[in-house]
């Protein structure tokens, strides 16, 4: 390990973001994203109004037709944005994270542009709209039911555990992801096949976005 890595790893939060400052590339990485970020955020309710209106079709869940619709927004809401800042509070003491963790969700949310395309459902019948404010922003004038393959709320949670490096933050996040799949079941608001492919195309953006970040 050369010196510079040594003394990025014993600095103070303020020193690391200071040397990785330094560095030009890291520099143009991170603003880079911040820029992507921007572009994606006027996009997002366009994409979403869009496909919000055309026609898909209903798969025949064997599994949701078992389970009864049942109103989880709350916890779904806690989860999510409970995970989001706590994930952020890790990943800035870490420049590097922090690069992982916003190539991470531009790559997740193109890859989700893509497969949604690809894959027109309308929504499980029985679903119960997930009370969340602030997801609702980036939506656009309606409601969205049909953004489903694959699961948001469940690749987001993965995609924490993928960056995220202690052991004890891991578990957590392999809790909340397990949690986040059986909670988006029960809100009717998935079918199975969403949530299950998830954690797969999850950490495919993960791998292609740790080539961009690092």
């Amino acid at each position: 390990m050369n010196d510079k890595k040594v003394n990025i790893l014993n600095a103070s939060l303020s020193g690391r973001w200071a040397l990785a400052w330094s560095e030009s590339l890291f520099k143009q990485k991170l603003l880079l994203a911040i820029a992507m970020m921007l572009c994606l955020t006027p996009v997002f309710p366009v994409f979403y109004q869009y496909i919000e209106a055309r026609q898909g079709y209903v798969y025949n869940d064997w599994l949701l037709n078992i389970i009864p619709a049942t109103d989880v927004s709350i916890p779904i809401f806690t989860i999510t944005w409970g995970m989001a800042i706590f994930s952020i509070i890790r990943v800035v003491q870490s420049p590097s994270l922090l690069l992982n963790l916003m190539y991470g969700i531009i790559v997740l949310n193109i890859s989700r542009f893509i497969t949604i395309s690809l894959v027109p459902l309308n929504p499980p019948q029985g679903l119960i709209d997930i009370w969340d404010p602030i997801t609702d922003l980036f939506y656009g004038a309606t409601y969205v039911t049909k953004d489903l393959f694959y699961s948001g709320h469940t690749a987001t949670q993965f995609l924490f555990f993928l960056i995220l490096q202690k052991k004890s933050d891991k578990r957590l996040a392999l809790i909340t992801t397990t949690l986040m799949g059986v909670l988006v079941l029960l809100q009717h608001a998935h079918y199975s096949i969403d949530v299950i492919f998830a954690p797969a195309f999850t950490y495919l953006c993960y791998l292609l976005a740790k080539k961009f970040a690092n």
